[in-house]
């Protein structure tokens, strides 16, 4: 801006300085024209001065509205210049000012308000940039457990699809992707949710609700089949020796598949129907050392040593014993048969051990054995129904034992361990709410 404004009044007074030494041989010859050219050159430089400073100020009011939208000071306004038509334009660009100034007040509450929602909401928020990689990271997001496993478990989900997640400590989540427009160009965000004790709640409820639906049909099938199976059996004398011998046998395996189909659908019917636990003053050592007497001849004759690795003193914490057994049993019995699989298939040694120490955040107990099936297993896999690594498996064990520990408040975790062996460990609070002790 200031170097035209020299160029062009640079270019006036040259002008008027040659059109006056053209005009200076009549000083002589006619001294009177020669002053009248002095005044009308005089004029006219006055007036192209005048005219070239009335041009260029519109150029000087759009320098002093680009700083202005450089320095991002949106709310300075620029003064009125006195003209009408230049007032036009001083009233336009201030109008632009205004608005730039509302949509940044505007932009800066919405913001506010997004990120004291951020800080506030008990969701995990991950933000990523435009080549795919973390950017944001709100305070839940920051404080999740796992939260590289559970991005691993996302990787694949599509935009605007949601998803059940699980953590190797028995946590479980919903998570969600979604993506929004950031400068015209897609940016992805995750949403992780970890199931409340409603949500939680909610879902055990429908879950109940279908076993029994299931449970009253295959049971209504599965008595009437029987019954018309031992009807079917009086016409075996009315056959001849060696057909009457295949019609029993084939009735045999037939009322054997049918008494298979009411036990599977009984033992999902007994999930189900778990009682709230009632806590007493127990002895976890107690309850542990019944289960290992138990079992220590079923896994002599396998070849599978039982036993303590280690056991920390300890006194009596409340507990539903009965439910604890329970689930106890299922995870030691799951570990003799991983243990023994392994041993099978690749040789060497096959144990069983349990571990309760004392840690910061309370009493944890494990149950350790020397099969790794989990090596290869999805973290979100563990703990769903139907699901097991065993050849034949119904997936029952592990939802009762998950359901009798979740009704407890028991924090618990399946995982493989530094050693290569598969640990299941079950925390028990350093302190228990009383309210519920019987």
């Amino acid at each position: 801006m200031k170097r035209l404004r020299v160029r062009l009044f640079a270019y006036l007074a040259v002008l008027h300085l040659v059109l006056l030494a053209l005009a200076f041989p009549l000083l002589d010859r006619q001294p009177w024209l020669f002053i009248a050219l002095e005044a009308a050159l005089a004029l006219s430089f006055f007036l192209g001065w005048r005219l070239l400073a009335r041009a260029l100020e519109p150029l000087g009011y759009t320098q002093r509205l680009r700083d202005l939208l450089q320095d991002q000071d949106y709310a300075a306004r620029l003064r009125s210049s006195g003209s009408a038509e230049l007032d036009q334009l001083v009233d336009q660009f201030n109008a632009l000012l205004g608005s730039l100034h509302a949509e940044r007040l505007r932009i800066g509450e919405q913001q506010g308000f997004l990120d004291r929602l951020l800080e506030a909401t008990p969701s995990a928020v991950i933000v990523f940039d435009f080549d795919g990689n973390v950017s944001l990271l709100n305070p839940s997001a920051q404080a999740l457990h796992h939260r590289d496993a559970l991005l691993l478990q996302l990787a694949g989900l599509p935009d605007g699809a949601s998803t059940m997640l699980s953590d190797p400590d028995g946590r479980r989540y919903r998570g969600q992707r979604g993506h929004f427009y950031d400068r015209g160009f897609a940016r992805r965000f995750l949403l992780i949710e970890e199931l409340t004790e409603e949500l939680q709640s909610s879902e055990r409820a429908t879950y109940e609700k279908l076993v029994r639906v299931l449970g009253h049909e295959v049971n209504n099938t599965v008595a009437a089949t029987g019954s018309v199976l031992e009807s079917l059996l009086f016409y075996r004398g009315q056959l001849a020796a060696a057909d009457g011998e295949d019609f029993a046998t084939a009735i045999g395996a037939v009322k054997r598949r049918n008494a298979s189909l009411g036990e599977f659908i009984e033992r999902f019917t007994h999930v189900a129907k778990l009682p709230a636990p009632e806590l007493r003053p127990c002895a976890v050592q107690d309850v542990v050392e019944d289960i290992l007497y138990l079992y220590r001849e079923p896994c002599r004759s396998r070849g599978i040593s039982i036993g303590w690795r280690r056991c920390d003193a300890a006194g009596p914490l409340p507990l539903d014993r009965q439910l604890i057994e329970q689930a106890l049993q299922n995870l030691v019995k799951n570990a003799m048969e991983a243990a023994e699989a392994t041993q099978r298939e690749r040789g060497g040694a096959a144990s069983v051990q349990l571990e309760l120490a004392r840690e910061a955040e309370g009493l944890r107990l494990s149950v350790i054995d020397s099969g790794a099936r989990l090596a290869d297993v999805p973290a979100s896999q563990l703990f769903t129904p139907f699901f097991s690594t065993k050849k034949g498996g119904q997936g029952i064990g592990l939802l009762l034992v998950r359901e009798v520990l979740l009704r407890h408040g028991y924090a618990h975790r399946l995982a493989p361990n530094a050693a290569g062996e598969t640990s299941f460990d079950i925390w028990f609070p350093a302190s228990f709410p009383q309210s519920n002790v019987v």
